[in-house]
């Protein structure tokens, strides 16, 4: 007879999770599943943080004049909202949690290529953030999460502790990066080519040659700006014979760059529930895959857009203007071939759909007023006002919250082998979508109108503004907790799943719902992983049955 543990699991196979018991099997895992598991513990529980530091400022803002901090406290809280939200849950989210889980399984490998190389980045992952909460607890840093010279070598706050923590998480980030890289070129299923892979792979090897290329100069940065402020010497301080615009220049290319590690897997997450949801076979494969090497090759080139205002040359920022305009079209392209797979397709509105089409929209809204930005005329205008925050909370946390809650609907069944309340999933999406977008929506119109970022107080002009931005993320709120007491719920009592419960097509939806330790119990046969003929719903296994078999005419 089958028992169930704290969590709802059938021991009476073996899998991932009941493989091995103890809390030293976790810690010492190599199990790209396991540490997936716990990365997705860890950038939740960031999440929390960050997630607190953003209600808390909007709470303060919800009126004129100081309300519950001083301006020193809510700089230090605006801080600690935006490192932790970037640098600890957006930029990691989707690639160290559902990367690391589902990557390997998708491409048919039983783990990524350095499995203690990946357990480490968990660990470097840990110790930057630990790093980076323990400024709090000394003396806050107030530099904002830009860590701007020469204020962030002057200010006697806690900098250097959360510049260390920021360089502890680059390597994480690194470290993830190159395992992914070396196992989609290595591991790969016999007979896989590269236009086998699921689109989500794409993306995360495009992710990961930014983390690579790109990492390694915020770090320098952060190093540099540590021994500014420890040696006294002269690099981005005037005062000291620095120049405080190498910083940015410095910054920004790292930060551009890192913005397409936050969208990029979110991108190929879309990819993923717009096929599988719509039972269609994903319109322009190759144009998606191929985008996707674009924008990271692009990206790159882009960084002195955020400089237009500091004094560059007309000639350098009509470059990065023109630049900045051509990344837009492999963005376009993704977003064009999403609505065309999605047309006479059999759409499915589960909530990984919902979350998936939330994506698209939130995107494109944030695609067009970059645009906007990367007109200089305009941004001249808009540059450091509340329409900044809007567009860079749609393109950043906007699409990537969408997608990485996508993922996590998408592959909850997967990872743990139990169903969520579906009826909930819905309700929470609707407050989740419904609260963002009063959030953020009304600071484009504040911003246009020329109400400054980052400041603990305004004049009455932006009062009715600032109360609906409030009364979103309340909304925004209660629909991420009731998501996280759902998902909480299907732990401890939810309904047993089949292993293809949405009917996808690629390897992962072939092994059992969680995986075994080695993902697969035989060697899986590479298919397309978008051709959903064959895939038929059996009312028995309440999930999708039936694959297509290589040469199948030649078995019979």
């Amino acid at each position: 007879m089958a028992t169930t543990t704290a969590v709802g699991l059938d021991t009476s196979t073996r899998n991932y999770i009941t493989e091995s018991k103890g809390i030293k099997s976790w810690l010492l895992t190599v199990d790209h599943k396991r540490i997936a598991i716990m990365y997705l513990i860890s950038v939740l529980s960031a999440f929390l943080i960050g997630g607190i530091a953003a209600v808390l400022i909007r709470t303060e803002l919800a009126e004129p004049g100081m309300q519950l901090m001083t301006s020193d406290q809510y700089n230090q809280v605006f801080t600690l909202h935006g490192a932790v939200m970037v640098f600890m849950f957006i930029i990691p989210g989707i690639p160290a949690v559902f990367g690391n889980f589902a990557l390997p399984i998708m491409i048919g490998a039983k783990d990524v290529a350095f499995p203690k190389i990946n357990l480490l980045s968990w660990y470097f992952w840990l110790a930057g953030t630990l790093f980076a909460i323990a400024s709090l607890l000394i003396n806050s840093a107030d530099t904002g999460w830009t860590f701007y010279t020469p204020y962030s070598t002057e200010t006697e706050t806690a900098v250097s502790t959360i510049l260390f923590g920021a360089f502890l998480l680059g390597f994480s980030s690194i470290f993830t990066g190159l395992n992914f890289i070396v196992t989609i070129h290595k591991l790969r299923a016999p007979g896989m080519t590269w236009y086998q892979l699921p689109l989500f792979c794409w993306s995360l090897y495009a992710t990961s040659v930014i983390q690579i290329l790109a990492t390694p100069v915020l770090g320098i940065t952060l190093l540099l700006v540590m021994v500014e402020r420890f040696m006294g010497v002269g690099i981005f301080n005037p005062a000291l014979g620095g120049d405080p615009v190498l910083f940015q220049h410095f910054f920004w290319f790292y930060s551009h760059p890192a913005v397409y590690i936050m969208i990029l897997p979110g991108m190929g997450v879309a990819s993923e529930v717009i096929s599988i949801f719509s039972r269609k076979h994903i319109f322009g494969y190759k144009f998606i895959a191929w985008s996707s090497v674009a924008i990271a090759i692009l990206g790159f080139f882009v960084w002195g857009h955020h400089m237009f205002v500091s004094g560059q040359s007309k000639m350098a920022g009509l470059v990065f203007s023109a630049i900045t305009f051509s990344v837009a079209i492999p963005s376009a392209i993704k977003v064009f071939n999403w609505i065309s797979t999605m047309y006479k397709g059999n759409i499915h509105l589960e909530a990984p759909m919902l979350y998936g089409l939330a994506f698209i929209f939130l995107f494109t809204i944030g695609g067009l007023t970059g645009l906007f930005l990367s007109t200089l005329a305009t941004d001249v205008h808009l540059h450091d006002t509340y329409f900044i925050v809007a567009h860079f909370h749609y393109v950043m946390v906007g699409s990537m919250m969408m997608a990485f809650f996508a993922a996590m609907h998408h592959w909850w069944p997967k990872m743990f082998g139990v169903m969520y309340n579906k009826k909930l999933a819905m309700w929470a999406w609707g407050l989740v979508f419904f609260g963002f977008n009063l959030t953020f929506f009304p600071q484009f119109i504040m911003g246009a109108k020329g109400m400054p970022r980052r400041y603990a107080d305004y004049i009455d002009e932006f009062a009715n503004y600032h109360r609906l931005s409030t009364a979103g993320s309340y909304i925004l709120t209660v629909g991420i907790a009731m998501m996280a007491v759902y998902f909480y719920r299907s732990l401890k009592n939810g309904k047993r799943t089949s292993h293809n419960p949405w009917g996808g097509g690629s390897l992962e939806w072939r092994t059992s719902s969680p995986p075994p330790h080695f993902n697969f119990d035989e060697e899986p046969t590479p298919l397309d992983p978008y051709n959903f003929d064959d895939l038929v719903y059996s009312e028995e296994d309440e999930g999708y049955v039936g694959h297509r078999l290589a040469h199948e005419s030649e078995l019979h």
